[in-house]
């Protein structure tokens, strides 16, 4: 980050030109009657500014604050543009493959060939994981979600590796350019076998060893589907559907997982604790989970006839549209224009499902309804994914699941930037809105109130042998 730029204040007048070509904000503040001239740099304006004023900034959620600079994820919600380290999403997605991209957005660059086959060699030699993590996996219960097994494993994995540990040995380790790479290369490889596992464990199938002979996507389907067969490799045409569909989820910006990335790898701690944070916050149905709340939705429609009804109901706001809308996106989301390409190309190998014709025909009404138009309710990339990921038999809980994998490379590309650029530990101010000073009033002399009836804590003890137990 640059230096806080000063802002300077005149008493009210005509604001002069900017010097040099430099862009200013015009501020009168009416409690002094004083102007200050704020410089603008990118579009930005330091929060300094209003800390000089004897103010914050209140905004709830991060609707419109940067909190840092970034030069991996450009996105132009206005005009429905993605692009990773300046390439359109639509020419990596047809031309590159999902590891391809990874290291673009983890290291600035495509790769040429040697340096892709060196990539590709190293996340593969670190698909497997240890024989204590694998019965670290087993015991979690039969139908455990796929998601909390995720979200603990990796979080465990620092534990395998003590010596990639800013707690144990300084966070200055990751000033080696090296050890950076060496948990890139582990995380990207084992977070597809952690995943895998926690598919098998779910259905009670035993766990499939990666194999080197394929790709990454390849070798993850690999070891979801393989039974008994010796020579088992996935459907090609599946293989790069989920390939695209990686790349697509890839990177987006400062959502809210990345944000959790940045702010808890700026305690300096390690990467795999920071990925644990980050898959944690795509737990939430709000995040990870939108997909499998639109595929629902399109469930619930049940046929194209029925698409009317819940269009009147929606605008009764009875009914939620899923899948459409975006934060960030004011027009078409482009990622799920592929989605939908993508979606076509997987319906021929498992068949069509009759869910796309109800979801072709809702985005059809949407799109022509002034409702949604004046709304900016556009499709977005939840609205087909799930869809795909029901057609290639994936169980709608380890939808996340998927997301996250791809999610691994951004996660890793923004630790790494942020490695670079000295960050503070984050650190939010809070607008307080609570009491004001009061004097402490001794437990007999409290007023008396209702009991608290959801988390009410109750002890009973009873004797069981020669030890007491405590009942919640």
């Amino acid at each position: 980050m640059s230096a806080a730029p000063v802002a300077t204040a005149t008493p009210a007048s005509p604001p002069a030109p900017p010097p040099g070509g430099v862009r200013l904000l015009t501020v009168t503040d009416h409690r002094t009657g004083k102007t200050h001239y704020v410089p603008v740099e990118e579009d930005t304006i330091h929060s300094s500014f209003f800390d000089q004023l004897g103010l914050a900034v209140y905004d709830n959620g991060y609707l419109n604050t940067s909190v840092c600079r970034s030069s991996i994820c450009y996105i132009d919600g206005e005009k429905g543009i993605l692009r990773y380290r300046g390439y359109p999403i639509e020419e990596l997605a047809e031309k590159s493959s999902f590891l391809e991209v990874s290291y673009l957005l983890i290291y600035g660059e495509l790769p040429t060939a040697r340096q892709l086959d060196t990539w590709t060699t190293r996340i593969m030699r670190h698909t497997f994981v240890h024989e204590n993590m694998i019965d670290y996996l087993k015991s979690f219960r039969y139908d455990a979600h796929p998601m909390g097994m995720i979200v603990s494993s990796i979080a465990a994995m620092s534990t395998f590796h003590p010596e990639a540990s800013s707690a144990l040995h300084g966070e200055q380790i990751y000033e080696d350019e090296a050890v950076v790479n060496k948990q890139i290369f582990r995380l990207l490889g084992k977070v597809p076998t952690l995943a895998a596992i926690a598919y098998r464990h779910r259905i009670g199938r035993p766990y499939v060893y990666p194999s080197n002979e394929l790709d990454f996507v390849g070798n993850f389907l690999y070891m979801m589907d393989r039974l008994s067969e010796t020579s088992y490799k996935p459907n090609p045409t599946l293989v790069r559907a989920l390939d695209i569909i990686f790349i697509l989820h890839a990177d987006h910006e400062l959502n809210c997982s990345t944000s959790a990335m940045r702010q808890l790898g700026s305690t300096g701690i390690d990467p795999f604790t920071c990925v644990a944070g980050s898959a944690a916050a795509l737990y939430g149905p709000m995040h990870g989970g939108a997909n499998e709340a639109a595929l629902r939705m399109l469930e619930e429609i049940g046929s194209v006839e029925n698409i009317p009804a819940f269009i009147e109901q929606v605008k009764a706001k009875k009914r939620k549209l899923m899948g459409f809308g975006h934060r960030v996106y004011k027009f078409y989301d482009p990622r799920a224009k592929l989605m939908r390409q993508t979606a076509e190309k997987v319906f021929e190998v498992m068949g069509r499902s009759p869910l796309i014709d109800i979801a072709v025909e809702l985005e059809r009404i949407a799109l022509s309804d002034e409702y949604f138009i004046k709304r900016n309710l556009y499709p977005n990339v939840d609205f087909y994914s799930g869809i795909i990921y029901k057609a290639m038999g994936f169980p709608t809980d380890f939808y996340p699941v998927l997301f996250a994998i791809a999610r691994t490379a951004g996660w890793l590309a923004h630790w790494r930037e942020q490695l670079s650029e000295r960050t503070p530990i984050f650190r939010p101010a809070q607008a307080y809105d609570g009491v004001s000073p009061r004097e402490y009033v001794p437990i007999d002399q409290r007023p008396e109130a209702g009991d608290v009836e959801e988390g009410e804590l109750v002890f009973e003890y009873s004797v069981r042998t020669s030890s007491n137990v405590r009942k919640l």
